[in-house]
């Protein structure tokens, strides 16, 4: 086998890709330091093809049987790497509300706990077709608030904070669905 055979081989790895989005989340957070037209762009396009990547290493580990301990607990870890480092970024510039990035975030956060409870009681962690959407429209707002600015007459951060607001009413109900369906494991 080739080398360039060797290294596609790698990149199309399901651990790689995922570990290729935790790599990206210091890159992203870099370029939104620098607040300019082209290093916002450059990190919307880079956050974009991280979460391309997030839909494609699923794909490949279940279709390949490529599925490992590994990466069950590194994807869900990247993709709330991924979102919360863009969140904290974006409203330290400004260009979004503290409070829903706390409420996406705080939620990320209790439902990785649950989780853990869950796994403990050898329980599905799944994520449901709510999960699915909050985490669709959480990538869908962040990559126009990213780009804030104005581009071609489009102004990116309107769009951005209308999904945003979608991103926030799903990661809600989402957190509640989990924590109702796992009542019975919870004890106080």
């Amino acid at each position: 086998m080739t080398w360039s055979g060797k290294i596609k081989n790698i990149v199309l790895t399901p651990n790689f890709m995922t570990i290729s989005r935790i790599v990206a989340v210091p890159v992203i957070v870099v370029l939104l330091t620098y607040e300019t037209k082209i290093t916002t762009f450059l990190a919307a396009i880079l956050f974009s093809i991280a979460a391309i990547t997030d839909y494609f290493d699923g794909y490949l580990a279940r279709t390949r049987g490529l599925v490992t301990k590994l990466g069950k607990i590194l994807d869900p870890l990247a993709d709330k790497l991924l979102v919360a480092s863009t969140l904290v970024m974006l409203v330290s510039l400004g260009f979004m509300q503290a409070w829903i990035a706390c409420v996406i975030i705080g939620r990320e956060l209790a439902v990785t706990g649950l989780r853990c409870v869950l796994i403990e009681n050898r329980q599905d962690v799944a994520a449901s077709w709510l999960g699915k959407y909050k985490t669709g429209f959480q990538i869908a707002a962040v990559i126009p608030l990213t780009l804030h600015f104005s581009y071609f007459g489009i102004h990116f951060n309107v769009i951005g904070l209308y999904l945003l607001y979608g991103a926030l009413i799903f990661t809600i109900w989402s957190g509640l669905d989990y924590f109702i369906k796992a009542r019975k494991f919870l004890s106080f």
